[in-house]
């Protein structure tokens, strides 16, 4: 059978993503693994039409459909997120209704399920027969348990096209209604101190629900609000995945484009940041997408920690929690505070206005206080992710982060903790004796859990 292979990596047949790929072709020489590089012809693709069609016409054609890539910034990269737009405004999806389809990701699994959550919707919005994702670790290919394991979910893949297997629907259709919000004018205005406010936006028109919700917060303070509209930025490209940026953090693209300068001047030196967008298919915008995936030149430094985040956008985020999840985990890895998400969603002009007073109230409040959020499983997990691997296996080529994470105390194992080591080990001991561990777990547990924190309780 043909199936094609659409290929999300920038770096084209040099992706590590392509090598499983190559070995799914190698074990299954009766089947045609036709690769079609996506990412990296994103431009040509946008400008020649004959490019498109080509692929469209091959994806006609084929029995099946292997969506594969790595995991940029939680989800797939900007080129191969404005792949997916461009089906939609060339309006070319019936081409990929009732196709068998599978996705395909490597990664360090640092959030590789939203990715595959995307590529899953994008596919029941596409009236696809989704079989199913394998998510592999970037090197799993080396151990033979994995490769059994990748050859397995191939044949799956391959049975399903075969037997035409019925396959369910994850993901419900988004709906939405033609609700044009009208702000009033503001009422009482706020004073940010010292501290800077800065929107960022790849949309600006206020003839659009979107522009006129960023005018209506920028509205909501006493001084300059600084909106920055990042489409009207010269970026030459998504990010190439050289990683020249993991020695240094100095980005390849260097001055040739306006990136760094804007990241640099607009993003690291503000207090308050919002990010305003809207939906479009299951995410933001290629562009939101773009300017995400390029400030990987930070690597995995935490460069907005502490500052206050809120989001500002148009469209049903309500129906997209993976959306939603995958802008909170960043925010959280990130070490920053999200305030609020607002939306349009509910229909009313009066309660957007006040939703976004209070946003804006919140957001001034928060930052005089110093005050975030706990952290939650999104922060902790991607943090720790981080954490090991840049300790262990990819502490070359990213000496960047090890140098910062060193520095400032990343490395805190539970090992180091000698005291504690040391009463795990005697009390294990202790475990053994039988009457003593009745004595524990029956009598004696819940009471000492919660000791240490009586001791602070009392105290204060």
């Amino acid at each position: 059978m043909k199936i094609i292979v659409l290929n999300g990596s920038p770096k084209g047949d040099l992706s590590v993503t392509m090598q499983y790929v190559n070995y799914v072709q190698k074990k299954n020489p009766q089947h045609d693994l036709k690769i079609l590089n996506i990412s990296q012809r994103i431009r040509a693709i946008e400008k020649s039409e004959d490019a498109f069609r080509d692929i469209v016409d091959a994806i006609r054609s084929a029995d099946g459909v292997l969506w594969a890539f790595p995991v940029y910034f939680f989800l797939v990269d900007s080129n191969y997120k404005r792949f997916i737009e461009l089906i939609w405004a060339r309006e070319v999806y019936p081409a990929f209704q009732d196709k068998y389809s599978a996705s395909l990701s490597t990664s360090i699994h640092f959030y590789d399920h939203i990715a595959h959550n995307y590529v899953n919707a994008i596919c029941d919005d596409l009236g696809m027969q989704y079989v199913g994702g394998f998510s592999a670790d970037m090197y799993d290919l080396l151990a033979e348990k994995e490769r059994k394991r990748l050859i397995l979910f191939a044949e799956h893949f391959f049975d399903a096209i075969d037997k035409r297997t019925p396959t369910s629907k994850t993901f419900r259709p988004m709906t939405s209604g033609a609700f044009a919000y009208v702000p009033q004018d503001v009422q009482q205005r706020l004073d940010s101190g010292n501290k800077k406010v800065t929107i960022l936006t790849d949309a600006i028109d206020q003839e659009t629900n979107l522009g006129r919700m960023i005018q209506r917060f920028a509205c909501a303070f006493l001084g300059n609000v600084d909106v920055i509209d990042i489409g009207a930025y010269d970026i030459k490209g998504g990010c190439l995945g050289c990683l020249q940026c993991a020695y240094d953090n100095r980005c390849a693209y260097g001055d040739k484009d306006d990136y760094i300068k804007l990241f640099n001047t607009k993003v690291k030196t503000a207090d308050i940041l919002i990010f305003a967008g809207s939906i479009k298919d299951r995410y933001l915008s290629s562009r939101w997408k773009l300017f995400f995936d390029r400030s990987f030149f930070n690597n995995h430094r935490p460069v907005l920690m502490g500052k206050q985040i809120g989001f500002i956008i148009s469209g049903p985020l309500s129906q997209i929690p993976n959306l939603r999840q995958a802008l909170e985990a960043f925010i959280e890895v990130q070490q920053a505070g999200t305030v609020d998400f607002i939306t349009d969603e509910c229909g009313e002009s009066a309660q957007i206005d006040a939703l976004l007073q209070n946003l804006a109230e919140r957001l001034i409040r928060f930052s005089g206080e110093g005050y975030t959020k706990p952290v939650s499983f999104l922060g902790l997990g991607g943090k720790k992710i981080f954490r090991d691997d840049i300790f262990g296996r990819l502490r070359f080529p990213f000496e960047a982060d090890h140098k910062y994470y060193k520095k400032n105390g990343f490395y805190d194992f539970p090992q180091k903790k000698y005291m504690s080591r040391l009463g795990n080990f005697i009390l294990m001991l202790l475990n053994r004796i039988p009457p003593v561990r009745k004595e524990i777990y029956t009598k004696r547990m819940k009471q000492e859990m919660i000791k240490p924190l009586q001791k602070v309780v009392d105290r204060e």
